[in-house]
């Protein structure tokens, strides 16, 4: 019968009948109208137009995210205002890399790719009843495993002589042994972060199957917000006293942390979730501890390599792990507003045709998705590369940064820009093999990547310092993007990378002539204005918008495909409500 009404569905949906379904109060009411609803919307997005019928998804969660993303540079601003490039602010991004490591381990990535795919198939054979159910399950589940990784972390942490062992394994430096010792207090301060952040991952990520995407992208707002303004908080209280400043930073990480957890929480209430506590070990929870299982490393390793990197760092002197988190930050702003968004909207629909078998729509959906990925990012880090010196000045150099600090980081924030198109493409590319239910190949493209990064910063870090510790993160996420097309590729040739190779020749070429322009237009500003604050933004602003214009027209010019999409997403942000 299900096969029979999913037929009729199609029929309908072709012969332009879409609009009969019930509106969405009424699905929530009715249950066979919800599922009747659900195998339509799998039916749509089965076409061709099937991503870009979900650009206004697209566009609401970038959007969120952007917003995210902008107060998280404004935060790392004031904290750079604040701390500088101290041992202060390195001992604290150093503690703070590690429960956001275990988020990834247990929440948001390996988590999401095992839950979504399992969770839409129980909307779809049970129902809201049976998905809310799995929630509980795995809500429960996770609450505990957290919990006992966040007692025995903050147990470890807090015993001196074991984190002073750590250090002396780099270095007999006293310097870095007290660095190690202050993150080693932060870290027992900010795990307890980790629960809050593993129950928002399994309530957002319910949201989205429901297809409520705003609440969880609004979702890392709350965490900012919070650690602004208890760091706001700090300064104005005990302006002399910078580690109390420190802790009052930690401080927000926690609040933000439960803000994160309460807000997608709240909105599933809406939903008609209702929470329990149960242990129950359903067929579903065991396929999505079976899923995770392979996929923990494997998600994890962007994270694990910056927390290697990050130790490595802390070795080397007070300033290197701030330099590379602000560095960081800076390149993130364009995955955060663009990469990460259709990754999130897509990885949905992948896990929906992939039920269903529908190779085709599957490899549609990815190479679309993987189109307008690039098409936002290639052009970003040119722009990025080419700006970095005056967007540091710009953003970072006041208080406790100075321009010593602003030349030092230009280097590692260019080096990082060179990777920004690879870690957009990891993104998605991860993804589309979770959405297969394969786990082992991201698992050894991950030790691969781990393998990579270890030996070029222990090479590099001597020789080039940050730099050569920047460099080392970028080879390893290039091996690892590298490797995961090569073995999708032979998985599924219809997902190759060739299909999107003359685009992808063309947007280079207008990425390689806009990034040419922009330096030669500041190369004139700066001849012709004086190096003033206000000069510097007038300026910046001025290049970036030729730039965009600049790229937007070639793209025209050389038809590449999925500047329509991008076009269409901007109007669907610029006038939401017009059809």
């Amino acid at each position: 019968m299900g096969r029979i009404k999913r037929e009729q569905d199609e029929r309908s949906l072709e012969s332009g009948e879409e609009e009969k379904r019930a509106p969405r109060n009424s699905i929530a009411k009715h249950p066979r109208a919800a599922r009747a609803n659900f195998l339509l919307d799998a039916a749509r997005v089965a076409t061709n137009a099937g991503v870009s019928r979900n650009l206004k998804n697209i566009g609401l969660v970038s959007g969120a995210t952007m917003v995210s993303r902008v107060l998280g540079l404004v935060r790392d601003m004031q904290t750079a205002a604040v701390f500088g490039l101290s041992g202060i602010s390195s001992a604290f991004f150093t503690a703070y890399q590690l429960p956001n490591l275990f988020r990834r381990l247990l929440g948001e990535g390996s988590l999401t790719a095992a839950f979504v795919p399992t969770l839409n198939i129980e909307l779809e054979q049970r129902r809201r009843e049976g998905a809310f159910a799995l929630v509980n399950q795995v809500a429960s589940w996770l609450t505990v495993v957290a919990g006992v990784v966040v007692v025995a972390a903050m147990i470890f942490f807090s015993q001196p002589p074991w984190i002073e062992a750590a250090a002396r394994v780099f270095t007999g430096d006293n310097a870095t042994v007290q660095r190690w010792l202050l993150s080693g207090n932060m870290t027992v301060v900010l795990f307890p972060y980790l629960l809050f952040v593993c129950l928002a991952s399994v309530f957002s990520s319910a949201l989205q199957s429901l297809g409520r995407f705003l609440e969880p992208a609004l979702s890392p707002i709350w965490l900012n917000l919070a650690m602004i303004g208890m760091l706001w908080l700090g300064v104005r209280l005990w302006p002399d006293a910078k580690m109390t400043q420190v802790y009052m930073l930690c401080a927000g990480v926690l609040v933000g942390g439960l803000g994160q957890m309460c807000v997608p929480g709240w909105a599933l209430l809406r939903e008609g979730w209702r929470p329990r506590f149960t242990l129950e070990l359903s067929e579903r929870v065991r396929a999505i501890f079976r899923l995770m299982a392979p996929t923990v490393l494997g998600s994890a390793v962007y994270l694990i390599n910056m927390t290697v990197s990050r130790y490595i760092a802390l070795s080397l002197n007070d300033g290197a792990v701030a330099l590379l988190n602000f560095a960081q930050r800076l390149m993130e702003l364009p995955i955060g507003v663009f990469a990460v968004a259709v990754s999130t909207v897509v990885f949905p629909l992948i896990s929906r045709f992939a039920a269903q078998n529908d190779t085709a729509g599957m490899a549609n959906a990815y190479r679309k998705g993987m189109r307008l990925i690039l098409l936002i990012n290639i052009p970003a880090a040119a722009g990025l590369g080419v700006l970095a010196l005056p967007l540091i000045r710009l953003l970072f150099q006041r208080g406790e940064f100075v321009a010593s600090d602003t030349f030092a980081m230009a280097p590692v924030l260019a080096i990082y820009a060179v990777g920004l198109p690879f870690f957009s493409f990891v993104n998605l590319v991860l993804r589309a093999f979770y959405a297969r239910r394969d786990t082992k190949t991201p698992v050894v493209a991950a030790l691969l990547s781990f393998v990579v990064n270890i030996v070029l910063s222990l090479a590099l870090m001597g020789p080039l310092s940050t730099a050569g510790l920047a460099i080392a993160g970028n080879a390893a996420i290039i091996v690892q993007a590298v490797f995961l097309q090569v073995m999708l590729t032979r998985k599924a040739p219809e997902m190759a990378f060739i299909h999107i190779g003359r685009d992808l020749g063309k947007i280079i070429i207008a990425s390689a002539s806009m990034g040419t322009a922009v330096w030669g237009g500041w190369h004139a500003w700066t001849h012709l204005a004086t190096a003033t604050t206000f000069n510097t933004a007038c300026g910046l602003a001025i290049m970036i918008a030729a730039g965009v214009a600049l790229y937007a027209a070639l793209a025209w010019v050389l038809r590449i495909e999925g500047r329509d999409e991008a076009r269409a997403m901007i109007l669907k942000r610029i006038r939401p409500r017009s059809r």
